[in-house]
């Protein structure tokens, strides 16, 4: 403890000498002078004791900008310090953080959400058939449908590993965290128990579905059809397998566990073709931010072709069309929609894009204007 203490005392002290040596001497480059600031403390903080409970800070060029980077960084000190030095602990931890990002959680959660409002609208029509002993379908249907998703995602990371450690270098398999045998065995494990889920409980036409859904998935991403080459086909696959599949699916089975024949309703068509149609605009600009990568393993894109602007832009108009025609679906059909509800709602997600669109339009020209000044 007295050799920290005299020694971060030292630190101090010298700091102090220096500052009061050379705040007499005005730099002629302050940004220079900064930066020589920052490596002595770099230098400093790579030689403190690992007991100390900091965690060493190194500089990397490629981690500054990208916060899922800082975010891992913060992840992995809070671990280390909470396993101590047990190696087993850390590998565990490590591992399941490597799973958790390799299903790509923002994709589990629109999985479940659909699945849960179709799910819910269905029980909401037949509140008499509802019996505890469903619960239990319910959620392996659920397991069924994020082994699914993570199926799909996986095998597109595995295939896309070189233009993922352009676009998004923090997925595990691109930053080294996962690798490639260990996402196999993922990839096959997920594939297998979610067919076996739907087989033995939700019958053979759902699990007919299920399949083609695995299939469409994989057709995206393998070659040598490798169908995400081509923009039209990539992203009609997408809306297929998140849009109609997952909700017709979703609500077919539903049914089938209630004990009732699949029969549309108003409130499910929309809620099909809502979600169809928000999917259609997730396919299309899901490849904004993959525009370097793409276009380095000339993977062509709606976004390499007609520019990161113009689809950002026609993204927001079928979103807006979407909004639009909830709108008018409540106007029209008072019988089966609550317009004290759905005006309103829409109404306020078609103002705050529109309000969001204007924005980030004038934000762009005004970073256009200085940066050519």
């Amino acid at each position: 403890m007295e050799l920290a203490l005299s020694a971060s005392s030292s630190l101090r002290i010298s700091a102090l000498n220096t500052h009061r040596n050379t705040s007499s001497r005005q730099p002629k480059n302050p940004i220079k002078q900064t930066s020589k600031s920052f490596d002595l403390f770099f230098k400093i903080s790579e030689h403190l004791p690992s007991s100390s409970g900091l965690c060493s800070l190194k500089r990397s060029s490629k981690l500054g900008p990208n916060r899922h980077y800082r975010r891992n960084s913060i992840r992995a000190c809070s671990q280390a310090g909470a396993a101590g030095s047990d190696p087993i602990l850390n590998k565990i931890s490590d591992f399941k953080d490597a799973c958790w990002r390799f299903l790509r959680p923002h994709t589990i959660r629109g999985t479940a959400l659909g699945s849960t409002a179709l799910v819910a609208r269905a029980l909401i029509e037949n509140t008499n058939l509802i019996k505890w002993s469903l619960l239990l379908k319910a959620f392996s249907g659920l397991f069924a449908l994020i082994c699914g998703n993570g199926y799909i995602v996986g095998i597109n990371q595995i295939y896309d590993i070189g233009i993922d450690k352009v676009n998004k270098p923090y997925l595990p398999i691109a930053a080294g965290d996962l690798s490639v045998q260990s996402a196999w065995l993922l990839v096959i494990f997920f594939a297998v128990a979610g067919v076996l889920i739907v087989g033995l409980n939700f019958g053979p036409f759902i699990t007919s579905l299920y399949c083609l859904g695995l299939f469409l998935g994989t057709i995206y991403s393998v070659p040598p059809l490798r169908f995400k080459r081509f923009p039209v086909v990539a992203f009609l696959i997408i809306a297929t397998v998140r849009g109609f599949l997952l909700n017709f699916g979703v609500y077919h089975a539903t049914r089938a566990a209630l004990g009732l024949p699949f029969e549309w309703s108003s409130p499910v068509a929309f809620i099909t073709t809502f979600v169809t149609l928000f999917a259609l605009v997730i396919a299309i600009t899901k490849d904004l931010p993959d525009v370097e990568g793409d276009r380095k393993y000339n993977i062509s894109t709606l976004a390499t072709k007609l520019g990161v602007r113009n689809i950002a832009f026609l993204g927001s108009g079928l979103l807006l069309v979407n909004y639009v025609g909830a709108i008018i679906a409540a106007i029209y059909m008072p019988q089966a929609f609550r317009r004290s509800i759905m005006i309103p709602a829409h109404t306020l997600l078609a103002l705050s894009l529109i309000f969001q669109v204007c924005f980030m339009g004038l934000l762009s020209k005004l970073i256009s204007t200085v940066t050519r000044m």
